[in-house]
């Protein structure tokens, strides 16, 4: 199992669209997209103050599927437009770690 984690930055008064856009639009889409091997994607939101931080995490069976979702260059971020126009700044490149030990319990 894969474990796609990404950074992504903006105000406190974009956090809630930014957040909305997500849950509403892209991880919609992802989903729809019908990745064979995409297992799930996790958010996690935090204030720093003067801007917010968002991580996103997604499971994948293999680098292959993470390759399906983006692409050859799969370390590359994936932001559409409309995400790009509410983030300050984000991870230009997504870090993929294997997952040795997953404890549900």
């Amino acid at each position: 199992m894969i474990s796609r984690i990404w950074h992504g930055y903006t105000t406190p008064e974009n956090a809630d669209v930014y957040e909305e856009l997500l849950r509403e639009e892209i991880f919609v889409g992802i989903k729809r997209r019908e990745i064979k091997g995409f297992e799930g994607i996790q958010l996690l939101r935090r204030s720093l103050g003067a801007e917010v931080e968002f991580i996103t995490e997604m499971w994948f069976v293999s680098l292959d599927a993470v390759r399906e979702f983006a692409g050859e260059d799969y370390d590359g971020a994936v932001v559409p437009p409309k995400a790009r126009a509410v983030l300050a700044h984000f991870d230009e490149r997504s870090q993929h770690y294997e997952i040795r030990i997953q404890r549900k319990d």
